[in-house]
């Protein structure tokens, strides 16, 4: 693929630009689970195309100089440099030579699809909320469309009065061996794709694939105290398997919207709010917005600008039902750029008390007009 046709690596794995790496291995993870071409037997180019389009990404994402020089540069920044490109390159080698070394992404990744084999594929989901609903937990209602078992055939894929009969290439066994000098290979049977049968009278609704798609309405309940890009997993939620297996899940990402006023740092809650210097001097009480509403804070006399002051409990929830965190104020001094006579006067009697230069009063222009000519 050439440069001007591909997409944003980013925009590939479903991720923003200011993604963490356990968030960009979480999402290619769930990806390529997904566009594995032996999860999509019916559609394997697309889905080989698709694996390789993610795995290149991921290629470079996951490897941080690799990622500075193509958030600087763009696909110039890491060509030719071993993280972008598999043109060319099968999905076995792509899984055996790159991602093939003890402790990969794959390793669990894969350990758990030969457990849970002919499982449905998984999905994700992302929604954004805002930080009152974060605080309060909130239930969403989403739509999302996976695939179903078709309900014509009920999964075969086959025409009604048919079913698949075994693959007489292979004989069944789902692989094809050839002999290449003193090497024999075993690579996936071209005909029937590694499935061992193959369907001779397809289904008409769903041509063969034993899936149709629909879409469904899901509820999912986010809790009170969720942090931004938290992942929630509705097992069983995803698509379903034609060969029998248990239904795949379906990831949630749940994305926390920054606040005008407030600022989340882990379950404090920080707010700056301006106070009047005479209040500073002299203290006083305050009313501040909190994410309960509003509540009343003491200055205490002689705050000074950029002190914080602690409101306890006042902070967002412990998602785990540890408590409330606090809300911290940062309270910044404003100091009146205009003053009228008798404010400018009582100023002028304090700065006299503390024995402060302070620059004199000003005079008018007509002022130092008639001073000027009556000194002639």
């Amino acid at each position: 693929m050439s440069v001007a046709n591909k997409r944003d690596y980013y925009e590939v794995l479903s991720v923003a630009r200011t993604a963490a790496a356990d968030e960009i291995k979480s999402s290619f993870r769930v990806l390529a689970k997904k566009w594995h071409p032996d999860r999509n037997p019916n559609n394997k180019t697309e889905a080989e195309e698709k694996f390789k389009e993610i795995a290149e990404a991921y290629s470079v994402l996951s490897d941080e100089e690799k990622r500075q020089r193509y958030d600087q540069f763009g696909f110039a920044g890491v060509q030719g440099a071993g993280g972008a490109g598999f043109e060319g390159v099968s999905v076995e080698d792509i899984l055996s030579q790159f991602f093939g070394g003890r402790g990969s992404v794959f390793d669990d990744f894969f350990a758990d699809q030969r457990e849970q084999a002919g499982q449905g594929a998984s999905l994700r989901y992302d929604i954004e909320i805002d930080l009152e609903q974060a605080y309060r937990g909130v239930k969403k209602t989403i739509e999302i469309a996976r695939d179903e078992l078709c309900e014509t055939c009920e999964g075969s894929g086959a025409k009604a009065g048919t079913k698949a009969v075994r693959c007489s290439y292979c004989r069944g066994s789902g692989y094809a061996t050839r002999s290449q000098g003193f090497f024999t290979m075993r690579t996936t049977c071209p005909r029937c794709d590694g499935r061992g049968e193959v369907i001779e009278s397809p289904c008409a609704p769903c041509r063969g694939s034993g899936k149709t798609s629909k879409k469904v309405r899901l509820d999912v309940n986010v809790p009170a105290g969720i942090e931004d890009n938290t992942r929630i997993r509705l097992t069983g939620q995803g698509e379903p398997s034609v060969e029998g297996g248990a239904r795949g899940d379906l990831y949630v990402f749940v994305r926390v919207k920054e606040h005008d006023m407030f600022v989340r740092r882990e379950n404090d809650i920080l707010l700056s709010i301006p106070i009047p210097f005479t209040m500073a001097a002299l203290g006083g009480e305050v009313e501040v917005p909190t994410l309960e509403g509003r509540a009343r804070l003491n200055i205490p006399h002689g705050t000074q600008s950029g002190k914080m002051l602690k409101m306890s409990g006042l902070g967002m929830p412990d998602v785990r039902g540890y408590g409330k965190g606090d809300q911290l104020v940062r309270v910044v001094v404003e100091v009146p750029k205009k003053l009228n006579s008798e404010q400018e006067e009582l100023l002028r009697q304090l700065a006299s008390l503390d024995k402060a230069t302070v620059t004199p009063h000003k005079r008018s222009i007509f002022s130092k007009i008639r001073d000027f000519f009556q000194e002639e």
